[in-house]
């Protein structure tokens, strides 16, 4: 990821570079057309897999099994389970990025900054809550789980965000406070085991950043 330091304007604030987009599995190579192909058919059976059984049933066995294809295949494509997972929840990931990217406003760029954060809550529980099953079973183990790149982009963008916003404090660290409400182990905490409606939760989100940007 590029980072967020540019030289400051004649303002004295730094320029806001946001992000770019990308993968759950971070910058791939570029593959080959038949690698390609496998791939993708590879996924195909996975998806198939878990709408038929859920994606706490799909094992790199069952994937090679239902693509007829050996199991090491399956594991030099996709590593392990984990980035089998993440690579079935890459596309609807990128549609997501988009969405806050190069969308349209108060989502994307063209509103002022808090406004931009203040939608960003919502499209980002609103993402976990779609595909909670998938990205529950592809989370990675605690030490690493900070350093996806769907996490870095959020975090890339939120802290740009907060310095436009002019707000006080480290928007770094900031940016982890906010990004911390946008966990989908907490989304399943509260929802499934307190049983706490979305809208209450995208109402917190709202009522924090007013208070982190003291709106």
């Amino acid at each position: 990821m590029t980072s967020i330091a540019p030289p400051d304007d004649e303002q004295g604030r730094a320029p806001v570079r946001q992000p770019a987009a990308l993968s759950l599995a971070g910058q791939a190579p570029p593959m080959r057309a038949d690698a390609a192909r496998n791939r993708t058919r590879l996924l195909e059976a996975a998806a198939r897999l878990v709408a038929e059984h859920g994606p706490e049933q799909l094992t790199m066995e069952a994937v090679a099994a239902a693509a007829s294809v050996g199991k090491g295949t399956v594991f030099r494509r996709f590593g392990d389970r984990s980035g089998l997972l993440m690579a079935l929840l890459d596309h609807s990931e990128r549609l997501y990025q988009e969405s806050f990217l190069t969308g349209p406003p108060p989502l994307g760029p063209g509103a002022p900054p808090v406004e931009r954060l203040e939608a960003f809550g919502p499209a980002t529980l609103r993402h976990l809550a779609a595909h909670r099953g998938l990205l529950l079973e592809a989370e990675p183990e605690a030490c690493k789980r900070f350093l996806s790149p769907p996490l870095r982009v959020r975090l890339t963008h939120i802290a740009a965000l907060l310095r436009e916003a002019d707000a006080d404090g480290d928007a770094e660290l900031l940016a982890q406070t906010l990004a911390g409400y946008l966990d989908v182990a907490l989304l399943h905490h509260l929802t499934e085991q307190r049983g706490m409606p979305l809208d209450r939760l995208e109402a917190g989100w709202l009522d924090l950043v007013a208070r982190v940007t003291r709106r």
